[in-house]
């Protein structure tokens, strides 16, 4: 086997190893706020659930699936704090 010929497959394994590392990131933050979206729409609907006895009730919407997909669990608890204080 030439040694241009082995350099060049070396070379291209390195740059897909390269190219999947670049787009490896970005997928799992995406899956990570997915997961948090999901957990935090699950815990609204159970602190709507359990809220009713209170009064207490939270929108599930676009901004506050965001605060929640975005904050996790901690986003959950700001909007209850703020609801109850607004």
């Amino acid at each position: 086997m030439d040694i241009k010929i082995l350099l060049i497959y070396v070379a291209c394994i390195i740059g897909i190893m390269i190219i999947g590392k670049i787009f490896i990131i970005p997928i799992k933050i995406i899956i990570k706020l997915i997961i948090n979206s999901i957990l935090g729409a699950i815990l609204l609907y159970l602190i709507n659930l359990i809220g009713a006895i209170w009064g207490l009730h939270i929108g599930i919407n676009l901004i506050t699936v965001i605060i929640v997909g975005v904050l996790g669990i901690p986003g959950a608890v700001l909007l209850t704090i703020l609801t109850i204080l607004l």
